[in-house]
């Protein structure tokens, strides 16, 4: 009897619907742990399809590639080890989110997942069909039980599995990245250990896709908890783990123990990570973005530059008469830092002509926040040309606290393909700055040390769209606006609630109808990353119309 079983880890980076490229990275992998000899190479959930897909698996003609490519990964792979991927697939009628394990030239066992979240940004109830759950199947000389995902979040699963006979857990996931997450998928998979007394390998994707980051970070576990191995958050790998038959059952050897770093840093590579996949998955090189010498788009062109390199981004600034001249100066100071390209285009001229054609409708009306807007549209006018001219993707820069009370201008400051900071509190846009400007890693394409100009970060914010203007004239200051929107977003907490707290309800009440009103807005606002559970998008719908308030 064989008493070791050696598991190669393709902790990969899919394109969704890039089928031929997705199976070709599953072939690298299984050349890689054929050379390492391996009994099987395990990729992650849904990676041959990518994830998430959405209503792309309704599509007959997409499930058919996908069977042809399948079909072809088990001949090209059948001399060498057995190989697991996640992908759809339709049976008897319905549609189940699969994994299928190849050896010998065929499809030699499919698992279907039996638990559909149907939370946060998972709608899989309404995509799949909930499969019988799957017996363990047999890999070289060990019986391996996979319960895909969600599965492993339920104590059933597993536990039938083991009784079933399986002698080790796989787990392919499909998990994106939120704060704080980590830990959450490491309870859950530490309580399936103890119940079954089984080792575990926890097997993530990584990489962006539209608001999602899957950040990697894949573990193997052995009975009681113990961490054999940890691969590292936001990279791809390929790792191989070998398990010895001992008279306690299987234990996974000591392996990579890569180091997780803090939110801060997780967070950014999060940003900058799905900043450079939306564009790179999406056809694009580079980007422009308006620089108004603010912290919010000094933080976005960091960003960029961190993600594409400097030579692929360009900042324009776009003055008013109300632009600061310290504005001019430390816009010019951060692209001088940045390296990248800064142009400058006024505004004041387009600014007369639309005044001038206005006049006429608006005779007899007092000026007002319109005023404000025409510039604010006149940018995102501007900005989008250049856009369209240069093949360049027009990066958005408004902050969570921006996008959730609506101060915004539609179709001027809010125009762009993709907002990197969209899920980040105007808060933690300054903390931000202040790690960027102390820390530097190597997957920065960015230089290192203070590239964002204390005095951005340090001034107080203002639109500059009237004289002597300030974001507070309009708003609770950002630590008290922050804070309110953390308990009322997050965590749903009540007027009443926030009350208790000790906020004053004029202020709550007025926040919480400005957060109400803005619904139509976010709904045509520019996708960005998710770094929390409550990201504006697929994490917290509500109507656009709707009377109802928090009266309490």
């Amino acid at each position: 009897m064989t008493d070791r079983f050696r598991l190669t880890l393709a902790q990969l980076n899919p394109t969704l619907g890039d089928i031929n490229a997705n199976a070709e990275r599953a072939r690298e992998a299984w050349s890689a742990g054929r050379a390492a000899g391996a009994d099987m190479v395990a990729l992650p959930e849904m990676f041959l399809p990518g994830y998430q897909t959405q209503d792309l698996v309704w599509r007959p003609a997409f499930l058919a590639d996908l069977r042809t490519a399948l079909d072809a990964l088990a001949r090209d792979c059948a001399d060498g080890p057995a190989l697991g991927l996640g992908l759809p697939m339709a049976e008897g009628g319905a549609l189940y989110n699969c994994y299928a394990v190849l050896a010998g030239g065929q499809v030699r066992a499919v698992m279907r997942k039996h638990h559909l979240p149907n939370t946060s940004v998972f709608d899989e109830r309404r995509l799949f069909a909930s499969g019988d759950i799957s017996g363990p199947y047999r890999a070289g000389p060990i019986r391996i039980g996979t319960p895909i995902c969600e599965d492993a979040w339920r104590a059933d699963v597993a536990e039938t599995q083991a009784e079933s006979g399986a002698e080790m857990l796989l787990v392919p996931n499909g998990s994106p990245y939120a704060r704080h997450r980590y830990d959450t998928r490491m309870a859950h998979m530490v309580a399936r250990v103890v119940e079954t007394g089984l080792p575990l390998v926890y097997l993530n994707l990584v990489g962006g896709q539209d608001d999602q980051v899957f950040d990697g970070a894949s573990f193997v576990l052995n009975p009681g908890g113990q961490l054999a191995l940890q691969l590292p958050a936001h990279e791809e790998v390929i790792e191989t783990v070998d398990f010895t038959r001992t008279e306690q059952g299987w234990r996974a050897g000591t392996g990579l123990r890569a180091a997780l770093p803090d939110d801060w840093e997780q967070d950014y590579r999060t940003m900058v990570m799905g900043l450079g996949d939306y564009l790179r998955k999406s056809g694009f090189s580079r980007v422009v973005l308006g620089l108004s010498g603010g912290v919010d788009s000094a933080l976005v062109a960091t960003l960029a530059v961190d993600a594409l390199g400097a030579e692929n981004v360009q900042c324009v600034m776009l003055p008013s008469e109300y632009t600061a001249r310290d504005s001019l100066q430390d816009a010019t100071d951060l692209a001088q830092r940045l390296g990248v390209r800064l142009d400058e285009i006024g505004i004041e001229g387009p600014r007369a002509a639309m005044q001038a054609a206005l006049a006429p409708l608006f005779d007899g009306l007092e000026p007002d926040v319109t005023e404000e807007n025409l510039q604010s549209r006149i940018r995102g006018t501007l900005l989008m040309a250049l856009s369209n001219k240069t093949g360049a993707m027009l990066l958005t820069t408004g902050n969570k606290s921006e996008i959730a009370v609506g101060y915004a201008t539609i179709y001027g400051d809010m125009n762009g393909g993709y907002n990197p900071i969209k899920d980040l509190y105007k808060t933690r846009v300054f903390q931000t700055c202040r790690w960027r400007n102390a820390n530097h890693r190597d997957w920065m394409a960015g230089p290192a040390g203070e590239v964002i100009p204390p005095r951005i970060i340090d001034k107080p914010p203002s639109a500059e769209l009237r004289a002597d203007q300030r974001d507070e004239d309009s708003l609770p200051p950002y630590a008290e606006l922050d804070a309110i929107l953390e308990r009322m977003v997050e965590h749903d907490h009540s007027l009443s609630d926030l009350v208790a707290d000790g906020f004053a309800r004029e202020t709550v009440a007025r926040v919480a109808h400005l957060v109400a009103i803005s619904e139509w807005k976010r709904y045509q606002s520019a996708p960005g990353p998710r770094l929390t559970n409550r990201a504006f998008w697929l994490d917290r719908r509500y109507p656009m119309v709707n009377r109802w308030r928090d009266d309490s």
